[in-house]
């Protein structure tokens, strides 16, 4: 197998993987955001990052300030 071919096979195969990498960083998160480079009309990297919220409690109440 030629080495042209062999990285012609990658390239079509990370070309047809891409999406499903998207798909599966999206289902992974709850908060956050995933974020596709794209360079020379092709995805070369995908960046998740993710937000953990603290919810605060119901019965939290801000204090008032005394005027």
């Amino acid at each position: 197998m030629s080495e042209s071919f062999v990285k012609n096979e990658n390239r079509d195969l990370a070309d047809a993987n891409w999406l499903e990498i998207v798909r599966q960083q999206v289902g992974s998160l709850r908060f956050g955001v995933v974020e596709i480079i794209v360079h020379d009309s092709r995805v070369t990297q995908i960046e998740k990052t993710e937000r953990l919220r603290l919810d605060k409690p119901i019965t939290e109440t801000r204090p008032t300030r005394s005027e």
